[in-house]
């Protein structure tokens, strides 16, 4: 799945982590399905912080395929609905790094108000995996859900999941809903 540079790359960020990360997955018999199984385990191989744990027989995951990173001692999850490749690697990598205790780069004030939310959050970012201004718009939510176990972010490959897009009506992404309402649409920060 990973070509030999990235793959050497990858191993090199991972020795970042300091806290066991789980990746789920969720998968079927379709293509992108075998891909992102074979990422997921590819991934795992890398470090020995990070297991792979097939979900598939759970019922109650309706998006396949998908994953979840998930924090193991702060039991965070950051959710990808389709395969984060193109420009959403990169928001891949940070959610591993995150979830496995890598500080984040915002400053402490940003993070401990978001720490100090209260309420459940859960966030929709709808992409194109060859948007330019997604990645940022999904690393800053699942920034936040890295540090709040009460927020929920979930990206979603809209070509992968077109009845979605379609049952939404949306026009461009990114477009982000929060707790299944219209929250934004195009480029946002965490701030």
């Amino acid at each position: 799945m990973l070509d030999a540079t990235l793959k050497s790359q990858l191993e090199g960020y991972l020795q970042n982590l300091r806290t066991p990360v789980e990746l789920i997955k969720y998968v079927d018999e379709g293509e992108k399905s075998v891909e992102l199984s074979a990422l997921v385990d590819e991934i795992a191989s890398l470090s020995p912080l990070i297991s792979a744990i097939d979900k598939s027989n759970d019922v109650n995951e309706e998006r396949r395929p998908s994953m979840v990173v998930r924090s193991v001692d702060n039991e965070t999850e950051i959710r990808f609905a389709g395969l984060p490749m193109g420009h959403e690697f990169t928001s891949l990598v940070l959610a591993l790094l995150h979830s496995g205790g890598h500080p984040i780069k915002v400053d402490e004030e940003t993070i401990e108000a978001v720490r100090h939310l209260e309420g459940e959050y859960s966030f929709e970012t709808f992409v194109s995996l060859s948007c330019q201004n997604c990645p940022e718009v999904v690393q800053a939510l699942n920034m936040m859900a890295a540090i709040n176990p009460r927020i929920h972010h979930t990206m979603v490959d809209g070509a992968l999941f077109q009845n979605e897009v379609d049952a939404r009506k949306i026009m461009a992404v990114p477009s982000v809903f929060l707790n299944g309402q219209k929250f934004s649409q195009g480029r946002i920060s965490l701030q």
